[in-house]
């Protein structure tokens, strides 16, 4: 090689090594947020344990803790929220128009949706899949004993056409009973025009355990008939703030496989001698200039909210009132699905 061309090669070579120590710009959304002091965050009308306001509209779940977390790591406070109740047919408009920041709406990621709602599906929050509620009066064991019946279900979902699908696979020749909104499926359920509810299996102990009189009198059956890999979704054409969601979620997640909680975050920055800690606590390493944020962004969402093991088990965990095992959603090396990728 010549030694003008290795000179080429060296000139280059630090150009790009001084690109890739740039701090990212913040980005359109990151810069509308900063500007109203608010993550606009799409939520479900009213899904216990993943997104639901009290009687005094305090905003609780899993899908609540994700928009917290990221308010905290972009403001610095996971009360900097506003949160817009969508149901199924709003919530995909809503953040294509610019209405919402992010939805954070127990949401199913597929190709059509990743493909062709010019939407970026971010990091599946809690892996799910659908399921079958019955009146233990009806004594139906399996879902395969559902041949000719009717069966409520929301309209513009994925529910609607995973029991389609499986009705027709297993020639059950299901009736299905359609609703717009999903209290109003609910109401129909509980009311007695269908023999079951089909929604995913979180949404199914959900509504057992808000709306069901006696939630004992109704029985999830044990058949799953699709995979629900559930999360948030932002708009494309803002990779800023797609990688800031991204992220954020799987520093919740790296957080709990670290041993990083919301009681001992603030003491681990001063005693922590682990390089991964120190690191995704801003103390040895500045992770949040490449993306716009403080150097603290992280160490402020698990501040905030807690890892994602700590926002499982307050929302939807054993202990809560859901009572759902932590099953796929337990961390990969504890024979789960969640699994980050490293924030370095």
């Amino acid at each position: 090689m010549r030694i003008s061309n290795l000179k080429n090669v060296a000139i280059v070579a630090a150009v790009l090594g001084t690109l890739a120590a740039v701090p990212a710009h913040a980005g359109k959304t990151l810069d509308g947020i900063k500007a109203r002091g608010q993550v606009v965050c799409g939520v479900n009308t009213g899904l216990a344990g993943f997104g639901a306001a009290d009687s005094n509209g305090k905003w609780t779940g899993l899908d609540v803790d994700v928009c917290r977390a990221i308010a905290a790591a972009t403001l610095g406070d996971p009360e900097k929220v506003k949160y817009v109740p969508l149901n199924a047919q709003q919530r995909f408009t809503a953040l294509q128009s610019g209405e919402v920041d992010i939805l954070s709406r127990n949401t199913t990621f597929t190709l059509t949706r990743d493909a062709s709602l010019g939407l970026h599906s971010t990091v599946t929050t809690y892996y799910d899949g659908q399921g079958f509620m019955v009146p233990v009066k009806s004594k139906i064991k399996s879902a395969k004993q559902l041949k000719g019946q009717t069966v409520c279900v929301q309209s513009g979902t994925t529910t609607e056409k995973n029991m389609t699908d499986y009705s027709k696979a297993n020639g059950l020749n299901i009736k299905p009973v359609v609703f717009e909104k999903l209290e109003a499926a609910e109401n129909a359920y509980f009311t007695g025009r269908c023999i079951a509810y089909t929604t995913d299996a979180s949404g199914l102990a959900s509504t057992r355990n808000k709306v069901a009189k006696v939630p004992a009198d109704h029985v999830i059956l044990p058949e799953l008939i699709s995979k629900e890999p559930l999360g948030p979704m932002v708009r494309r054409g803002d990779d800023e703030w797609f990688a800031i969601v991204k992220w954020t979620i799987y520093g919740l997640i790296e957080a709990e496989e670290y041993g990083i909680t919301q009681a001992n975050v603030d003491d681990l920055k001063t005693t922590s001698k682990d390089p991964v800690v120190t690191r995704i606590l801003g103390v040895s390493e500045d992770t949040g200039k490449l993306l716009g944020l403080s150097k603290d962004w992280m160490g402020n969402a698990i501040k905030a909210t807690g890892n994602y093991g700590e926002i499982f088990e307050r929302n939807v965990g054993p202990k809560s009132a859901l009572g759902l095992p932590r099953g796929v959603n337990n961390q990969w090396n504890k024979g789960g699905l969640m699994y980050a990728y490293p924030v370095r």
